[in-house]
């Protein structure tokens, strides 16, 4: 079984983001936290509020999409950063939980802004293990 982490992938001028974990929602979170990283160390960040955010799409793959465009919303309009989620899958619908802090730059360094999640390299599949992956590359 795939333990649960995140990795980047290079995509031209762009950045892949992929998450990994026992089922597709563990895996929609680690790509949450994988997005954090494009930004700033996700350990840097304090998960001292929550916002509850909530998305639907046909589909896992549009649904990762929206998925992380709506936490790119959030970490612009309320000027945070996010370094933990819990994500609930239920068909089409996600509901999820992101805890962080507003952005400090002297403390967290942000080295890129995150304009959205796309479709290229969109993936979200089974893998041969039995764990989970999702993928998209993001635009910076």
């Amino acid at each position: 079984m795939t333990a649960e982490h995140w990795e980047h992938f290079s995509h031209q001028a762009d950045i892949g983001v992929r998450g990994f974990g026992a089922t597709p929602g563990l895996a929609f979170e680690q790509a949450a936290l994988a997005l954090t990283a494009v930004v700033t160390d996700p350990v840097a960040v304090i998960p001292a509020g929550v916002i509850e955010l909530s998305c639907e799409a046909p589909d896992r793959e549009l649904l990762l999409v929206d998925w992380l465009n709506a936490l790119v919303y959030e970490m612009a309009t309320r000027s945070m950063l996010f370094s933990r989620f819990e994500v609930c899958l239920d068909g089409g619908r996600l509901k999820a939980r992101a805890w962080g802090e507003a952005i400090d730059s002297a403390r967290h360094h942000p080295a890129v802004e995150v304009k959205g999640a796309t479709y290229t390299a969109l993936k979200v599949a089974q893998q041969p293990d039995g764990g989970w992956l999702a993928q998209c590359v993001v635009d910076v």
